[in-house]
């Protein structure tokens, strides 16, 4: 089924209320029973499914994972995730609940569609107040701190099996009839759902089509016929045989993280939330001491004319930031919202061109005009641009030092570590103090130092990006009331200071904050914003702009990050090495995404990235052919 909406829009559901049950007009069959909708889920699913029993055999630190093959109102994954919280096991473990919609829902349709069931209203309000944009493509979802992620593929049946990589314990197929919906039906889908599940792995479903059943036995389960739900007679049931083949639970073992910027400490926290015990190193005396410990930073992405897959990551990026950083809107995030400036004739040109290509939900952005650009801010603008609701900035070294506060997590500061070493299963790390740390697994994530720490010898197309940002102080500035971003970000006012900058200094290696970097932030930001300062033209600069701080960005030569486990310059993967750097200036926006996915691979549990994400991550990107071209 084609469409010709422009992307990343994907169409919503077209639904009809007959009685307080939503009908698709689009294939005529209902969402749910109208005799008792949560009760069919409970009999078809769960029940056939062996849940929620099977929950309790869950290792620590490992997860269950069900599959669906429609996800609707969300009607299946509340009752799991409902039955999951009764019966949970005492321990660290994870319910995945992987699910695609061609045609999702609206917030506001899957808000009235739930409304039917007062009981699961606690975990109702939580899935319409996350429930992403209507964009295509895979949407991770965190529930209950992290013990319960939903990944949502918006878009085609066939090609969601294609993108995800996980394997299933449990499926639900549902999604409306053969008959009314065939594609969802096809041999190939079938096909595919054999090929992302594990020995033992059950599924169930509400159809008795003699053709299913005959499919899915075809790849190797064994399928029966049992008793249907209400008026129904009959529904399907199936098993994979375990034979001798049947998988061993994964051993998660230790994990050292060396940098305690934004990116490592993301990590650290999202694995020891898994059950992952976590050493936590850094050179520096705390957590968000280096690039991280700017006083504010802006969580943004510059979205492509063209949305290809550099586009959709950082669209990606952009999302499950804001809703990884939500939890801390009352310490150290702002969501004030974002004006990405249409500051000349140039921006305003490819800001037409990608407004003309490309339809992004309001809630993502929306276009607006130089009076409604200067109301949203609450400073003069001489032009409008793209505001941006949900974006605002950070507090990161405040929010670091949090995300390291979990019983999970050691850390060891003030630890330079100087070599790498892998003996007996295990990588050593030896540090100038002395001190040794010892981790089956080792995750390089300190920045533009990152190279230097690599076991093995090379040139890599890294770049070591230094910035300055200057500090402004709110007698010396029209502070705005949401971020603005054009040739250089201004952010509100905190604690008497607004942020503004950063320089892009690619050769230039100083620590210190100059006068001339400075300077050149202001101009900028004049050129930006003619009448932001307080000073006039030609006069000195105004108290407390001279003050600043330097970070060094980390970048590749193509200006995509690094999330992968290390390969070597022959392209052999480095056992128990991963490798998270060159985030450039946008990590905040990028961080929080990355380290799930980096996460999901060291715990060996279903990935939150599609396949053509995943290859703009590869480490072996980093290394340069010999001969090839300078940094």
């Amino acid at each position: 089924m084609t469409s010709d909406l422009l992307p990343p829009a994907i169409e919503p559901a077209e639904l009809i209320w007959r009685d307080g049950v939503p009908e698709s007009a689009t294939f005529g069959d209902v969402y749910f029973s109208r005799d008792n909708g949560l009760e069919e889920t409970r009999y078809v699913f769960l029940a056939h499914n062996g849940l929620p029993d099977r929950f309790n055999t869950v290792p620590e630190g490992g997860c269950f994972v069900i599959a669906e093959s429609g996800f609707g109102t969300g009607l299946n994954f509340l009752a799991a995730w409902h039955a999951w919280r009764e019966t949970e096991p005492d321990h660290p473990a994870t319910l995945h609940f992987i699910s695609v919609e061609r045609f999702p829902l609206t917030r506001d349709d899957l808000c009235t569609a739930l409304e039917s069931w007062p009981e699961l209203s606690p975990l109702a309000s939580q899935l319409v107040e996350h429930y992403p944009p209507l964009t295509r493509g895979v949407h991770r979802l965190l529930f209950d701190s992290g013990r319960v992620r939903l990944t949502l593929y918006f878009g085609d049946i066939l090609d969601a099996w294609q993108a995800l990589d996980f394997r299933a314990d449990a499926w639900f197929l549902d999604g409306f009839a053969p008959s009314t919906n065939p594609e969802m039906w096809l041999d190939q889908a079938m096909t595919d759902i054999r090929a992302h599940s594990k020995p033992g792995t059950t599924l169930a479903t509400f159809t008795s089509v003699g053709r299913i059943r005959r499919a899915l036995a075809s790849t190797g389960f064994q399928m029966e016929k049992v008793r249907g739900y209400g008026r129904k007679r009959d529904m399907l049931v199936g098993r994979l045989p375990t034979g001798e083949d049947a998988e061993e639970p994964a051993t998660l073992g230790s994990v050292a993280i060396i940098g305690a910027g934004i990116a490592g400490c993301l990590l650290a926290r999202n694995l020891a939330e898994r059950g992952v015990n976590v050493t936590l190193v850094d050179s520096s005396p705390g957590a968000g001491s280096g690039a991280s410990g700017n006083r504010q930073g802006a969580t943004y992405v510059k979205l492509g004319v063209e949305f290809n897959d550099q586009t959709e990551l950082a669209l990606s990026a952009l999302m499950f930031s804001q809703r990884c950083y939500g939890p801390y809107r009352e310490s150290c995030w702002h969501p004030t919202g974002l004006l990405q400036l249409a500051w000349n004739e140039q921006e305003q040109d490819r800001q037409q061109r990608f407004l003309a290509r490309n339809k992004y939900p309001t809630e993502i952005l929306y276009p607006v005009d130089r009076e409604r650009a200067s109301q949203l801010t609450g400073v003069p603008t001489q032009t409008g641009g793209l505001w941006f609701p949900g974006s605002g900035w950070l507090e990161p070294s405040k929010l670091c030092t949090q995300l390291i506060q979990h019983p999970g997590i050691q850390t060891a500061f003030n630890v330079n570590v100087t070599k790498l070493d892998f003996s007996a299963g295990k990588w050593h790390l030896s540090s100038s103090t002395g001190t040794d740390i010892v981790a089956e697994r080792v995750v390089v994530c300190a920045g533009h130092l990152s190279p230097d720490l690599l076991p093995f010898p090379g040139s890599f197309r890294f770049k070591s990006i230094r910035g300055q940002v200057s500090h402004l102080e709110e007698s010396s500035v029209q502070a705005p009331k949401a971020v603005i971003c054009g040739p250089r970000y201004l952010n509100p006012v905190h604690e008497g200071v607004a942020v503004t900058g950063a320089t892009f200094d690619l050769r230039d290696d100083n620590p210190e904050p100059t006068q001339a970097s400075n300077e050149q932030n202001l101009s900028e930001l004049q050129t930006m914003l003619p009448d932001i300062l307080t000073r006039q033209p030609g006069a000195s600069a105004p108290t407390g702009a001279t003050q600043g701080r330097v970070g060094f960005r980390c970048t590749t030569h193509d200006y995509q990050p690094v999330a992968d486990q290390l390969c070597d310059g022959e392209g052999n993967s480095v056992a128990g090495m991963y490798l998270f750097t060159g985030l450039g200036s946008k990590g905040l926006s990028y961080a929080p995404l990355l380290a799930e996915y980096l996460a999901d691979r060291l715990s060996d549990q279903p990935q939150c990235l599609s396949a053509q994400l995943k290859r703009r991550l590869e480490s072996r990107r980093i290394h340069r052919a010999q001969g090839g071209e300078s940094s």
